[in-house]
């Protein structure tokens, strides 16, 4: 069962929907019992971090999450705000992260994101893919993806990024470590290439499926 995870902050109905469009079924929900039944979890999200954090306790949702993805290491995907909450924390807020990936959240830098360029970063860009990934097996030539953010990722191991975008210099706009991964950009926004890799994320359902890494978060 796909659950996409509901606290209050995300674009969720569009992400069930496209999901719905591609044939897949997909319960929204804040339920800890029905996200204790999830064998794929999508952490979606748009707002502020601590925010974020604070309704993932107020719903007593994390204790089920840590389990789930930690335990019994389910394929998750985070998308946005939802990416930056399982880093281990945020430049934007004082609350510590979910801490599942090796990572922090940066405010994008004004000195060097100049000649014009505006934050938030907000429109189509284009991504890099760093290694092979089955998020993005099949994907479509050129791939772009529609992004509204003013932070992005920093992750302390390299081989955990797998895509960079540049905007005023390069950063992280995407990872993966095991079964655990973020997006910076909005899929649900993203037109083919965001239906693709919700598509390959839906199809994914075995461990064998998901590339491991042998260091440990």
């Amino acid at each position: 069962m796909l659950v996409i995870v509901d606290y209050d902050l995300g674009n969720l109905g569009s992400i069930a929907n496209m999901l719905r469009k591609l044939g897949h079924a997909a319960e929204l929900t804040s339920d800890p019992a029905r996200i204790g039944d999830a064998t794929r979890l999508i952490l979606p999200g748009v707002g502020a971090f601590d925010q974020g954090m604070r309704n993932l306790r107020n719903r007593g949702l994390i204790e089920v999450l840590n389990y789930k993805v930690l335990t019994e290491q389910v394929p998750v995907l985070g998308i946005c705000l939802g990416a930056q909450l399982m880093t281990r924390g945020s430049e934007e807020g004082e609350s510590p992260g979910l801490g599942w990936i090796d990572a922090r959240t940066m405010r994008f830098s004004l000195r060097e994101v100049s000649g014009g360029l505006k934050i938030p970063h907000m429109g189509w860009s284009d991504v890099s893919q760093q290694k092979p990934h089955p998020l993005f097996e099949g994907m479509y030539e050129e791939p772009r993806f529609y992004f509204v953010h003013s932070f992005h990722f920093d992750c302390e191991d390299p081989r955990d990024v797998l895509t960079t975008t540049h905007y005023g210099y390069e950063f992280a706009s995407s990872f993966a470590r095991d079964n655990i991964w973020g997006v910076q950009f909005h899929p649900e926004k993203s037109h083919k290439f965001g239906l693709k890799l919700l598509d390959n994320f839906a199809r994914i359902s075995e461990p064998a499926a998901i590339p491991v890494t042998t260091s440990a978060i």
